[in-house]
Formats: structure tokens, C-alpha cells, sequence
């Protein structure tokens, strides 16, 4: 199931409420071990050395619960009570290259800047450049705030204890935090406490994707109409059309502009193709989905493109998806009760809408997509980025938790905006729009970290025959 976000307050009770039960410090410190050096062993290979850097408290107990467990890794333990009197031995260790860091200086509880000898010893750790796997949070960072008291570790993965910590999702963290995994089963009693954001976890999607009857057939699955590709631009709608086609919709049409049919329609087989008409009369009076904004950026594009996108976000009783340059058009307002509408943006495009600034945006995620939607009647958001969010202008906004900055590629949103679409113009899929919203999103990460197991140079193509084959 989703994990809340938690404060560290909220950390501390719960924490309380499972020693209340029996449960013992010195058996959840025991699986915290476990659960970091199985982390580590994913992160390393046989005969591999690993740097164990354990501070005073718990988080340093934590660290010390990891040797049992480290298999055929060679490890060295550094005990650091006094950084001033310890960086030396650091600087040595670091000279031997470790493999890995395991860092377990400072806890959640850390609440005062760093004196000198701290900042020099992390500015050490964080200039050797070797990779580091942090307990619970980077040391030195806020697990409430996101800030730093005057010095963080930079880690490549931060395994957090329990549930996301709220200060841990902060744009000002991202580059200390790394990649964020949970440890959810440490011997903690079940989380006491919901909040409005909501970490998406596998287990979120058992069922899905759902089951088909035998006797099925493609009109049972819905049509999906697909408004994308101009001069300049037809990959995008490939890239959109073949997403959704993973999705397995029963039909697809494509309608690009008439300079970017034939690159189109030679790309594409069992998707319809048609060029797009001004008449507006094009568009199928059965689709029961529809896309629009992919690959839509020539400059020669007719006031009628920016008048259907209106209607068809607007009328239609089906979903509507809007994506890239067609979310310009969108305007303020309403749109039929109880129907679905998708806005996909990324933060420069959710900073046009708001006509604010990315970094704007940035500083706190969870308004701007609040604020977007509000503006457009109430719409679904993607707000693309580390950590996608997933909303509405009210209830809970979901956290994505897979992905990696390889996604950051020319066409991966073309391929997530089409994800998304194939799924919604099925009908089994349209009754939980929350839910298939955040199956598209967590599919299309996890499938970017499939492709990043397997291999270093993969790319948008690669990624559009992954996505939705991973298992949750």
C-alpha cells in the first residue's frame, strides 16, 4: 500500500508506539542492518570493499547492525566520535577506493549547524566522489525542511526508514537525497499517521493491469484518438502513438498535421493515420479517449488546432489528455462533472500556466499543482519531474518512486502522455483515474530503471518497448 509522508515528529511517535507494544530499539536497529547491507549488496559485487561510517547515535547504530550481513564484501568499520581527529583515517580509507559508502554519521535527529570539523570531514566524503548509500537521511540534511545545516553528504541512494520523510522530497534535497528507496518492514508496528501525500509503492497495483475475457474483443478496449506531429516534429507522435499502443487499447488513430503524415504513417502499422483536417469533422464519433499536444510546436499550426483543443477539453464525455504545446491553449474554466482531464506538464510548462517562473514552481511542487488544477476545472496533473506528482487541486496527491535521470530524454514525455491515454480509453481502466494515473507514471520509471539495469546507453525507443512490462 502507499506510505505516508511523515514529519520527524511524526517519526518519533510512531517510533514511540512501537516500543509501547514490546517491541524493542535493539530488534528494529537489527533489520535496519539487514535491510542497508542487502541495499548494499545490490549496490556492489563479490570481494568489493565497503565503507562503513558510523556515527554516535542510532543512525550509527544502524550501520553497525550491517557486517553480519555483508556476505563475501570486504568492509571497514571508522567509529567517527571526533571528525577533526577522525578525517585522517577517512582520507586513508577513501585512498583505498571503496566500492561503496555506507553513511551513518547524523539521523533525523540532527537540529544545529555543523561545526568546522564536520563540514571539512563531509566536504572530504562528498569530493572523493565514491558512491554512498545513506541510512534513513543524508547526514547534515533536514528531514523536515529539505535544508542543510551547513554541510550534507551527497548520496546516489538514501534508504529511509519507515516512510518518506517529508523534508526528503524537497526540491532544495534532490541533490543530497539522490535516488530515495524505502525500508517499510524494519519491525516498526503499521504507520499511525495518513497525510496528503501519498509514496506510491508496487503494491499499489496488484490486479493490475486487469484481466481480459477470453471471448474479448478490440472494441471492448476502447479507441483512442491521438491529435499529434507537425513539421519538425513527427517523432513525438510515433513516440506518443507506440506508447499507447503498449497500453493495448483495441484501436488507435492518429491525426498529425498534413506536412507530418507520410514520416508518420511510414512509421507506424496498426495505428490508423490520418491527416488532420480544419474543418474539424475528422475526429471519430465513437473514440472513447483522446490525446492532443505531442509534437504540436511547428509554427505554422492553424487557430483551429488551439479552437478543437479548447472544445475537445471542454465537451467530450471520455478522457481527454493534454500534453506539450497544447497545454498553452488550454483555457480557464470548467468541463463536464465527473469526466476525466489530464494535464501532463513539466515545470517549465506548469510555470507558463501559472505565469510564474520553474524555479518558482520547484520550490513547492505540491502548490503549483494545486494551483494548475484549480485554474482548469478541477483536472487531474502529472507534474513531471523527480518524484512525478500525481493531483487535483484538493485530496491526496501521489508520489511517484521509480525512475532515473536517464528519463530526462528527448520523447520520454511524449511516451508517458501516450501511456497514459492507451490506458484511459480503455473503460476498465477509467473507473480509478487516480490509480491509473499513478500505474502510467510508476510504469514508466520503473521501465527507466529496467533499461538502466540492463544497459548504459538506452533511449526512447528502448524505453517505449518497456513500458508496461514490469511487474509490480
Amino acid at each position: 500500500m502507499s506510505l505516508p509522508v511523515i514529519s520527524v515528529a511524526q517519526m518519533r511517535e510512531w517510533e514511540q508506539s512501537t516500543w509501547a507494544t514490546g517491541q524493542t530499539e535493539a530488534e528494529v536497529i537489527r533489520q535496519v542492518g539487514r535491510a542497508v547491507a542487502q541495499r548494499a549488496l545490490q549496490m556492489t559485487q563479490p570481494g568489493d570493499l565497503i565503507l562503513l561510517l558510523a556515527g554516535k547515535g542510532h543512525n550509527g547504530d544502524d550501520v553497525r547492525a550491517i557486517p553480519p550481513h555483508l556476505a563475501d564484501r570486504r568492509y571497514e568499520l571508522l567509529d567517527i566520535v571526533s571528525p577533526a581527529d577522525d578525517i585522517a583515517q577517512l582520507k586513508e580509507t577513501l585512498a583505498r577506493n571503496p566500492t561503496l559508502i555506507v553513511d551513518g554519521l547524523f539521523g533525523i535527529g540532527l537540529n544545529r549547524p555543523l561545526d568546522a570539523g564536520w563540514v571539512e570531514f563531509i566536504n572530504a566524503l562528498n569530493t572523493a566522489h565514491h558512491p554512498v548509500l545513506a541510512v534513513d537521511v543524508p547526514s547534515g540534511l533536514n528531514a523536515d525542511t529539505g535544508a542543510n545545516f551547513s554541510a550534507a553528504v551527497r548520496a546516489d541512494v538514501t534508504l529511509t526508514v519507515g516512510a518518506p520523510k517529508q523534508g526528503l522530497l524537497r526540491t532544495s534535497a534532490v541533490e543530497f537525497v539522490g535516488r530515495l528507496e524505502i525500508a517499510p518492514d524494519v519491525g516498526l508496528v503499521p504507520c499511525p499517521f495518513s497525510s496528503e501525500l501519498k509514496w506510491i509503492t508496487p503494491s499499489d497495483f496488484a490486479g493490475l493491469p486487469p484481466r481480459r475475457a477470453p471471448q474479448a474483443h478490440k472494441s471492448a478496449f476502447g479507441h483512442l484518438l491521438i491529435v499529434a506531429g507537425s513539421l519538425g516534429y513527427h517523432g513525438a507522435a510515433v513516440l506518443a502513438t507506440r506508447a499507447a499502443q503498449r497500453a493495448q487499447p483495441g484501436l488507435v488513430t492518429v491525426h498529425p498535421q498534413e506536412e507530418a503524415y507520410h514520416p508518420i504513417a511510414a512509421q507506424l502499422q496498426s495505428a490508423m493515420v490520418h491527416p488532420w483536417r480544419d474543418d474539424l469533422t475528422f475526429a471519430p464519433t465513437h473514440c472513447t479517449a483522446a490525446l492532443i499536444g505531442p509534437g504540436l510546436a511547428a509554427r505554422n499550426l492553424s487557430n483551429e488546432m488551439q479552437i478543437f483543443t479548447r472544445k475537445f477539453w471542454r465537451d467530450p464525455q471520455f478522457p481527454v489528455v493534454v500534453d506539450a504545446s497544447a497545454l498553452d491553449w488550454l483555457q480557464l474554466g470548467t468541463f463536464p462533472k465527473n469526466v476525466i482531464r489530464v494535464m501532463t506538464p513539466h515545470p517549465g510548462e506548469a510555470a507558463r500556466l501559472l505565469k510564474s517562473t520553474p524555479q518558482h514552481v520547484q520550490e513547492d511542487r505540491v502548490k503549483a499543482l494545486r494551483e494548475i488544477s484549480g485554474r482548469f476545472g478541477n483536472a487531474w496533473v502529472v507534474l513531471k519531474g523527480q518524484h512525478t506528482l500525481i493531483g487535483r487541486s484538493e485530496g491526496e496527491i501521489l508520489v511517484n518512486s521509480s525512475g532515473n535521470p536517464h528519463l530526462a530524454q528527448g520523447g520520454s514525455g511524449d511516451a508517458l502522455a501516450g501511456f497514459i491515454a492507451g490506458l484511459l480509453a480503455q473503460p476498465e481502466w477509467q473507473a480509478n483515474p487516480a490509480r491509473t494515473l499513478a500505474y502510467a507514471v510508476w510504469q514508466h520509471g520503473a521501465a527507466a530503471d529496467e533499461l538502466q539495469s540492463r544497459r548504459a546507453n538506452w533511449m526512447v525507443e528502448d524505453l517505449v518497448d518497456e513500458i508496461g512490462n514490469v511487474r509490480a
